[in-house]
């Protein structure tokens, strides 16, 4: 036995949560199921069978709040945000660089950001919030197609993200893939309250 908190939603979805693990239940019952109360035991059980048993010894606070409707949830510093934000702001990238084309099409989808730099090289920019392995990979596959076209080669890349991952940036400097920390607030002009010695 310890304090639990349960969350029983009104779509039938249960959880066990913990103080320890953030927003990580401990249990789960996704819906579609159904909650069965029979005194000190509750029961969360699906169509497939499968249950879930919490014995409840001591209820400490039991709180109902309505929600209402879903009004749908917008986030702030989203990919296409850092995107558009640095199609604005290219400077960011490096002095005398120019945007050719947000979402330049090629044959295995978009890439982010196609620039040339002071020289009038062409520059494929991967725009990520955090930037990983697979992020890494997939400008790495835009770099090998968009070489092949004689107008364009040679292609350098830049990946840009709030985070990058150190093998993340271990793997596309190893590629020649020169890797960028965006600083979202800056950005879009916001200093930060606290104070900074550098």
């Amino acid at each position: 036995m310890a304090n639990r908190l349960l969350l029983i939603k009104a779509d039938g979805s249960v959880s066990v949560h913990s103080d320890d693990r953030a927003y990580k239940p401990l249990n789960w019952m996704s819906p579609p199921c159904w909650l069965i109360e029979d005194g000190s035991l509750w029961t969360a059980q699906n169509k497939a069978g499968e249950r879930l048993v919490i014995t409840i010894e001591e209820v400490i606070s039991e709180l109902e709040h309505e929600l209402g409707a879903e009004p749908g949830l917008v986030k702030d510093g989203v990919e296409a945000h850092l995107q558009e934000l640095l199609a604005e702001h290219v400077g960011t990238l490096g002095d005398g660089w120019s945007l050719v084309r947000r979402e330049y099409p090629t044959a295995i989808g978009p890439v982010d950001l196609l620039c040339r730099d002071a020289d009038g090289t062409s520059v494929a920019v991967e725009v990520k919030r955090r930037g990983e392995l697979d992020g890494v990979e997939q400008l790495t596959r835009y770099l090998d197609l968009l070489n092949r076209d004689p107008l364009l080669a040679p292609v350098q890349g830049v990946f840009a993200a709030q985070q990058i991952k150190p093998q993340a940036r271990t793997l596309a400097e190893d590629r020649g893939i020169r890797c960028v920390t965006l600083d979202y607030d800056a950005m879009r002009g916001i200093e930060p309250d606290e104070f900074r010695l550098f």
